[in-house]
């Protein structure tokens, strides 16, 4: 497989000085994700873990209703790129047929696999509330995260998804160039290791856009965790579907855009002055 990063002979100014270094810069590959034969998408990804990004998408995107309809997964590198291809069930591939037909002639990429306003909004499972869900562990898998950025670390271009459980234990961190792509690896990875959705949270790096509100919401996750600021897309969808939505998480500080009642907000120091009787 594809090195995820590669050195490179850089001149570096800082303060006021010219110095000649060598960086590390993260790799960028066309992926492409080939359906019982057919090619459906081609995004720039990092190059790994392509079987739980492939996995992982065609959950979030509502190809496959479950990871059982994904009957194998191969991954093929050529010098144009790679491929991944996916054999699914045959009312699965039925379906992205249809799709497909409607989406011939169009030229952006947009939402991956929508071309009408319509197909925007999926019907969306609804969430069993965030049970469990409270400061502290948000406030763990928050200071946890930066130690598990391997490829930022190393880069400074990429995303991370974490799984994470209730008390902020990090299970699974994924990385990417694209937000989009390592959220769609973390799902994938979860549906491989057969975790139950309900018993943790997502962490995110990023934003909280429209896209990621849906992913997550589409792999069945009670509770989303960004980094940064939300859109009112997505508080509106966390709304409708029963997710706990927090954003602006950092260090000990975040922002509950929707669900509140299902979080604990009090610390450790606090339940235990004040234990409930």
């Amino acid at each position: 497989m594809t090195t995820t990063a590669r050195a490179c002979q850089v001149v570096r100014m800082r303060a006021d000085v010219l110095t000649r270094v060598e960086d590390m810069v993260a790799d960028e590959t066309p992926v492409a994700l080939v359906y019982n034969g057919i090619s459906h998408a081609v995004m720039m990804a990092t190059p790994a873990g392509l079987e739980e990004f492939a996995l992982g998408f065609s959950l979030s995107e509502g190809i496959i209703a479950r990871a059982a309809d994904c009957h194998g997964i191969e991954v093929e590198e050529s010098e144009e790129g790679i491929a991944v291809h996916l054999e699914i069930a045959g009312a699965a591939f039925m379906a992205l047929k249809e799709r497909r037909r409607s989406m011939a002639g169009r030229t952006g990429c947009g939402l991956c696999g929508v071309d009408s306003l319509r197909q925007v909004r999926r019907s969306l499972p609804a969430l069993v509330p965030a049970r469990g869900l409270h400061a502290d562990g948000v406030r763990r898998a928050l200071a946890a995260i930066g130690a598990r950025q391997h490829l930022t670390h190393l880069t400074g271009a990429a995303h991370a998804a974490a799984w994470c459980g209730m008390d902020g234990q990090l299970r699974l961190v994924r990385e990417d160039i694209g937000r989009h792509n390592a959220l769609d690896k973390a799902i994938g990875a979860m549906a491989q290791a057969q975790v139950q959705p309900a018993e943790g949270f997502l962490l995110i790096t990023s934003r909280v856009s429209f896209e990621m509100a849906q992913k997550a919401i589409m792999a069945g996750v009670p509770a989303l965790v960004g980094m940064s600021a939300p859109t009112t897309a997505a508080i509106a969808l966390a709304e409708q579907a029963g997710m706990t939505l927090l954003a602006f998480a950092r260090g000990r500080d975040f922002v509950c855009y929707a669900h509140p009642a299902a979080m604990d907000m009090t610390d450790q120091a606090e339940r235990l002055a004040c234990p409930v009787a």
